[in-house]
This record gives C-alpha cells, structure tokens and sequence, in this order.
C-alpha cells in the first residue's frame, strides 16, 4: 500500500524557515539642495539659450503663407499665468483646445508642455504631471528655496488633436521640458 500524501505535503512552502517580519524600509533618496540647484541651473541654461537663439529662417523663392502655428513664436514664459489650482475653479463649459505650459517663474523654468481639447477638464482628474510638482514644492520647501508654479495657456492650438498633439511634441522637444517622458532620458526623473 502506497502512503499517503496530503495536498499541503506537495505544495512548496517558500517561507517555512523564514519569520515573517517585515523586511527594513529603505529610505527614500531625496535630491540635496546644491544637487536641486544644479538640476535646475543645467535645465534653465538650455532653456535660456533656445529662447536667445533664432531658428534658421528658410529662404523661399515662392510667397508661402507661414505656417499656422509656428513653434518657434510660443514662449511660455511671456505667456499669461494662472495659479496652479486653475482647474478647481467651477467651469461652465468643457473649455476649449489648446496648449498648457507649466512654469517654475521664480526660476524661469518650463517644467511641462501638454495639450488638450478640454481646457477645463484636463487636470480635473489623475495627471502625472501633479505628483510631479507636488514633490518638487516639498523639496523647494524642505530647503527653503524660492519657486512660484504655475500654469499659461496658449488658445491659438489647433482643433485638431493630430495637428495639435503634432505641435505639443515640437513644443517638447524644444524646450526639453523636464517633466514630459521625452526629455527623462536627458534630465533624469528626480520627481517620480
């Protein structure tokens, strides 16, 4: 007669030797205050440099009707700004297309480029982009360092999410927003 065996005696038990405490919390990395500074200064150099310097301007022989939204004539740092809590105010409408920068102006940094089709309800609900400020406020805050977070709006965007998003993408490249995923490989994700 062959023993039997139980079910419990043929499942694998991976934690039959070990206690089960918890294992140690490891400790958050938090970026120092001269590395913040640093990360900000590399990104505020690039960004001060393509607003200094001119696109190459293309010779034609024809007339040709400039393109309708140029990338090179957005500046989001000469644009309006709204408080970051733009979207808690009551909207009457779902809002409008277009183009969203947000903006460090203590620091003159453009820290994101997006687009919508609905301005009022974009940041309504999850975004990314919001944990991303909060961390870098609370690190601001932590070391007591100056930062003013905002938000500007560029109406002139297309209606057309290809055309638009098409824009938005050479917005980004452009400027090499530290918050978009494009420009993470450049400037690291201190704020994830």
């Amino acid at each position: 007669m062959m023993p039997v065996i139980t079910l419990e005696e043929k499942q694998l038990n991976l934690f039959s030797d070990l206690s089960l405490t918890p294992a140690p919390r490891t400790e958050t990395l938090v970026m120092s205050a001269d590395a913040l500074a640093k990360w900000k200064a590399q990104i505020v150099e690039y960004q001060q440099q393509v607003r200094q310097s001119q696109a190459p301007k293309q010779a034609t022989l024809f007339d040709i009707a400039p393109a309708y939204c140029d990338p090179e004539a957005i500046d989001p740092l000469l644009l309006q700004l709204v408080p970051m809590a733009f979207y808690r105010m009551p909207a009457d409408s779902p809002g409008e297309a277009c183009l969203y920068f947000i903006v460090d102006s203590a620091a003159g940094l453009i820290l994101y480029v997006g687009e919508t089709c609905r301005s009022s309800k974009r940041w309504k609900g999850i975004h990314d982009c919001k944990d991303y400020i909060a961390s870098y406020q609370d690190l601001h805050y932590r070391y007591g360092l100056p930062t003013a977070v905002n938000a500007a709006f560029w109406w002139d965007a297309p209606v057309q999410r290809k055309a638009r998003q098409e824009l938005e993408l050479n917005l980004i490249l452009k400027w090499r927003s530290p918050f978009n995923k494009e420009n993470w490989e450049r400037w690291g994700q201190p704020f994830k």
